[in-house]
């Protein structure tokens, strides 16, 4: 026999079962330690909490990051590398500028520091400008100080627009409040991020776009597509076991990525996902909201074709996988 039959599962083999055991029995081992990536100070969810993100299929990440591979020229050259990632960090107005309400006169105060400025490379006329368009005309800039002079006298909503010109986008990439360049195994720097921008980090002509790579699986489902999701789920699943040195097979991975994801979206493993779209009314029934499902089965006059493992297992009759797949006619004649 060949190394792929023998790799071969066999028909009627209860995949999803061993697959929920073999995630779910080391899960129960794991911490719920978050692990510190030097240089971005954060704190990124690993272990439990972070595979009960994934598997939740939660809108974004608690703590999204990024691994941003350069082009050669400045992927070999730490200092080019570093311009890059200079460019890469998002400034906004409360890093450069001191913001605050004079709520006697009714205006909001911007005084900018010129040392930061001169750090992020950033002019006070650039900086003016990006508030004009926030606050609207009622912008005065004289020297370093920028003055809002908003139309409302709401003391609430002054206050609610020194918040908002806090986080104006001055320069860099939205959403990357930080960056650090690491030096790979291979010799090579790249760019390691807090938070997440791939659609944008895709148009940079600095960046090496096949390598690109975001701990986002939602962001990647609508960049780079499904599959790509699909993929990004199982490196995520596959890692956060390997980092808690649980022994798990990858294709237990594959199988639970490819659940999640074989709608075209990326589902949850709950009631307001795939668990709660079993076709079984028993199935549905047995997982959670059990008075629920009965009574609007019972009102829509659902049957149950009894095709899965939970809904055979109430009514006590043999399960439909393994020798219980077969079903046996006598041939008359």
């Amino acid at each position: 026999m060949t190394t792929k039959s023998k790799k071969q599962i066999e028909v009627g083999e209860a995949v999803g079962i061993v697959a929920a055991q073999s995630i779910g029995e080391p899960g129960t081992q794991m911490t719920m330690r978050t692990f510190h990536y030097a240089g971005v100070a954060e704190q990124v969810p690993t272990g439990l909490p972070r595979l009960i993100e994934l598997v939740d299929a939660r809108k974004e990440p608690k703590k999204p990051i990024m691994d941003i591979f350069l082009k050669e020229e400045y992927a070999a050259s730490e200092e080019k590398a570093k311009a890059v990632a200079k460019d890469i960090e998002c400034t906004t107005l409360d890093k450069v500028a001191y913001v605050e309400e004079d709520f006697e006169e009714k205006k909001i105060l911007i005084t900018l520091e010129p040392s930061e400025l001169e750090t992020e490379g950033v002019v006070a006329s650039e900086v003016a400008k990006k508030v004009k368009a926030l606050a609207g005309s009622h912008v005065e800039h004289k020297d370093n100080v920028i003055t809002v002079k908003p139309t409302t006298s709401s003391l609430r909503n002054i206050r609610r627009l020194t918040n908002k010109l806090k986080q104006v986008h001055i320069k860099g990439v939205e959403r990357i409040s930080r960056t650090l360049v690491v030096k790979g195994k291979d010799g090579k720097y790249f760019i390691r991020t807090s938070g997440s921008n791939l659609a944008t980090l895709m148009k940079n002509p600095k960046v090496d776009t096949e390598r690109l790579y975001t701990n986002d699986v939602q962001e990647t489902a609508r960049v780079l597509g499904i599959e790509a999701a699909r993929n990004a789920l199982v490196r995520e699943i596959k890692q956060v076991l390997d980092m808690q040195n649980l022994n798990v097979d990858v294709r237990h991975c594959m199988l639970l990525a490819d659940a999640m994801t074989m709608g075209g979206e990326i589902k949850s493993i709950g009631r307001h996902g795939l668990s709660g779209e079993k076709a079984g009314v028993l199935a549905r029934a047995a997982f959670e909201e059990t008075v629920k499902h009965l009574i609007n089965a019972a009102t829509h006059g659902d049957d149950d074709k009894l095709i899965g493992v939970t809904e055979n297992i109430i009514i006590g009759q043999t399960v439909p996988v393994g020798t219980g797949l077969v079903r046996l006619k006598v041939k008359l004649g």
